[in-house]
C-alpha cells in the first residue's frame, strides 16, 4: 500500500524500495520549505490584490492540492503570483470582488480548452521582450502601489497616478510619525529579503520572505508600533462562490477583456516558468498541454471558490527544486500544509503588519524587471530591447491588457519588417556610359527580389526614385517569392507613371528644332 502510494507521486527519478522511500523522505522535506516560502506570498499577493488575506490562501492550496497532482510539470509549484497582482486589483476596484470568481473560473475553463486543444506550445512562440516588458511592467506599477502600503496610506487607482503621487506621497509621511515607523518596518523588511540569502546557513534552515515577515511582526509586537495589521476573516468566511448576478456582468466588453488578460497573462508566465523550471532538474521535461490543462482546472476551482487567479510561481518551484524534490508529492504536500495552517492558525495572519508584506511585495516587483538582462539585449538585439520597455510603459501608461497587447503587435510589426528583405538589380546601366548614340533610349531592366511587403515599400521606392529619370523602367517581379496588394499596386504604378514622363519628354525634345 505504501510503495503503490509511492508510486502515484513518482515521476522525475523515483524508483522502488528503499529509494523510493528516500525520494518520499526528500519531496517530504522540499514540501516544508516550499509552505514556508508560500505563506508569506498567498498573503502579500491578497493583500496587494484588495481581497481577504485568506483568498491567498486557498489559491495556494488548490495549487497544491489540485494543480500539483495534475501531470503537466513535475516539480513547478503553482498559487497566487506577483505577475497578476496589478490586473486583480484593478478588477476588484472595477467589478467588486464578488466578480472575482467569475473572471477567475471563465479564464480556467478557457485554459483547459486552449489545453485540450494542443495550444499550450504556442506560448512558446510569444516573443520573450513582450513577456520580460509584461513583468517589468507588473513590477513597476507593484512598486509603485506598494511604496503607499508601506507607509500605510491608500495608494492611488491608476499606474500614472501612482508613481505622479509619490512627491506627495513623501511630502505626507515625512509629517507623520506613525507612517515614518511603518515606513520603517517596510524597509527593514526588503532589507532582510536582500541579506538573508547571504547566510547561507540560516537560509537553508528558514525562507528569506518568512525570516522577514517574522522578523517584522516579533519587532512591531515587541515595540508595540501603531501600524496596520493584516485584516483576519476565517477561511470559510472568505469564500465567496459567484452567483448568477456575477455572471451577467460576462455581457460588459471591458470584462471579456479582463477575462482575456487573465487567460493569456497567467498561461504565458505559467509556461514560461515550466521552461525555467526544467533548466533546474533533469528530470522528466513538461508537457505543456497537460500543463496549461492543469493550469485551466486549478484557476477553475479557484473560481468556483472566488479565491485569486493561480499561475505557476518561479520563486516557489525553484525553492522546490533547490531543496531536492524529485515528484509532484512535494507540491501537493505543500498545498496540505497550507491547509492545515489556514485551518488551525487563521488568527496568526492578524499579526502580521501590511507594511512588511508590502516590503515582500516591492522586492518581488523589483525582481520582475530584468534590469542586468536590458543592457546586453540592447547591445545585441535592439529591436527587442525597444519592446520590452515599450511593452513595459504601456503596461504604466494604459493598464496591463493593452500594454501586453501593444507589446504584441510591435513583435508582430518587428517580425514582419525583418522578414521582408527586397533587392533590388539594375541592368543596362552601364548602356548609358559612353556607349555610343542611341544608347540612352535602352529601357533600364530592374528586378526585384526576396518579399516585397507594405512595410518595405518606402525603401523600395527610394531605390526606383534614384535611377535615371530620363530612362525608361522594365519592372521584372518574376524573383519575388511573396509580394503583397498594398506593394504590386504601388510598384506598377509607380512603373507605368516615369515611363509615361519619360516619353512625354522625350517628345518634347523632338519638337524642339536644333
Amino acid at each position: 500500500m505504501r510503495n503503490s502510494l509511492l508510486d502515484r507521486f513518482r515521476g522525475a527519478g523515483g524508483t522502488s524500495g528503499s529509494s523510493g522511500a528516500k525520494t518520499f523522505r526528500a519531496d517530504f522535506t522540499a514540501s516544508l520549505v516550499v509552505f514556508l516560502v508560500a505563506v508569506p506570498l498567498c498573503v502579500g499577493v491578497a493583500v496587494a490584490s484588495g481581497v481577504p488575506a485568506e483568498l491567498g490562501l486557498i489559491t495556494g492550496i488548490v495549487g497544491g492540492l489540485v494543480t500539483g497532482f495534475l501531470p503537466g510539470s513535475s516539480l513547478q509549484v503553482s498559487g497566487p503570483a506577483a505577475g497578476l497582482t496589478v490586473l486583480v486589483y484593478e478588477a476588484v476596484e472595477q467589478y467588486g470582488v464578488a466578480a472575482l470568481g467569475v473572471l477567475v473560473l471563465i479564464s480556467g475553463l478557457l485554459q483547459l480548452a486552449m489545453g485540450a486543444l494542443g495550444l499550450g506550445r504556442w506560448f512558446r512562440a510569444i516573443s520573450v521582450a513582450v513577456v520580460q516588458g509584461m513583468l517589468a511592467g507588473i513590477g513597476l506599477v507593484l512598486i509603485a502601489g506598494q511604496l503607499y502600503a508601506l507607509a500605510d496610506a491608500k495608494a492611488p487607482t491608476s499606474g500614472l497616478d501612482k508613481i505622479f503621487g509619490i512627491p506627495e506621497l513623501i511630502g505626507d509621511v515625512a509629517g507623520s510619525g506613525d507612517a515614518l515607523k511603518a515606513l520603517a518596518v517596510g524597509v527593514g523588511t526588503i532589507a532582510v529579503l536582500v541579506l538573508w540569502p547571504r547566510f547561507r546557513q540560516g537560509a537553508k534552515v528558514l525562507p528569506a520572505p518568512l525570516a522577514a515577515v517574522a522578523l517584522a511582526t516579533a519587532s512591531t509586537a515587541i515595540f508595540d508600533l501603531p501600524i496596520a495589521r493584516v485584516e483576519v476573516k476565517g477561511l470559510l468566511d472568505a469564500i465567496q462562490p459567484p452567483g448568477g448576478s456575477e455572471f451577467q456582468a460576462l455581457a460588459e466588453v471591458g470584462v471579456i477583456g479582463t477575462v482575456l488578460a487573465f487567460t493569456l497573462i497567467a498561461s504565458a508566465e505559467s509556461l514560461f516558468s515550466a521552461a525555467a523550471v526544467d533548466r533546474l532538474h533533469d528530470g522528466p521535461r513538461t508537457d505543456y498541454d497537460k500543463e496549461l490543462m492543469a493550469q485551466g482546472a486549478g484557476n477553475a476551482v479557484c473560481g468556483v471558490l472566488g479565491a485569486l487567479p493561480m499561475t505557476a510561481v518561479i520563486v516557489r518551484s525553484a525553492a522546490n527544486v533547490q531543496a531536492g524534490a524529485k515528484t509532484k508529492a512535494s507540491r501537493v504536500l505543500h498545498g496540505v500544509w497550507l491547509l492545515i495552517f489556514a485551518v488551525l492558525f487563521p488568527s496568526a495572519l492578524g499579526v502580521i503588519p501590511v507594511a512588511t508584506l508590502a516590503g515582500v511585495l516591492v522586492y518581488s516587483g523589483w525582481k520582475l524587471i530584468p534590469t542586468k538582462d536590458l543592457v546586453p539585449l540592447w547591445r545585441s538585439h535592439r529591436g527587442e530591447a525597444i519592446i520590452l520597455v515599450v511593452t513595459a510603459g504601456a503596461i504604466v501608461i494604459t493598464n496591463m491588457f493593452e500594454g501586453v497587447i501593444i507589446g504584441l503587435l510591435m513583435a508582430v510589426a518587428k517580425t514582419a519588417w525583418e522578414t521582408s528583405h527586397v533587392h533590388v538589380e539594375v541592368s543596362g546601366l552601364e548602356d548609358g556610359d559612353g556607349a555610343g548614340a542611341g544608347a540612352d533610349d535602352k529601357p533600364l531592366h530592374v528586378r526585384v527580389r526576396g518579399h516585397a511587403t507594405f512595410l518595405r515599400l518606402p525603401k523600395l521606392l527610394d531605390e526606383l526614385e534614384g535611377l535615371p529619370r530620363e530612362r525608361e523602367i522594365e519592372l521584372d517581379l518574376t524573383g519575388l517569392r511573396h509580394v503583397d496588394h498594398a506593394c504590386e499596386m504601388a510598384l506598377a504604378t509607380w512603373t507605368e507613371r516615369h515611363n509615361a514622363v519619360v516619353k512625354r519628354d522625350a517628345a518634347l525634345e523632338e519638337r524642339v528644332p536644333a
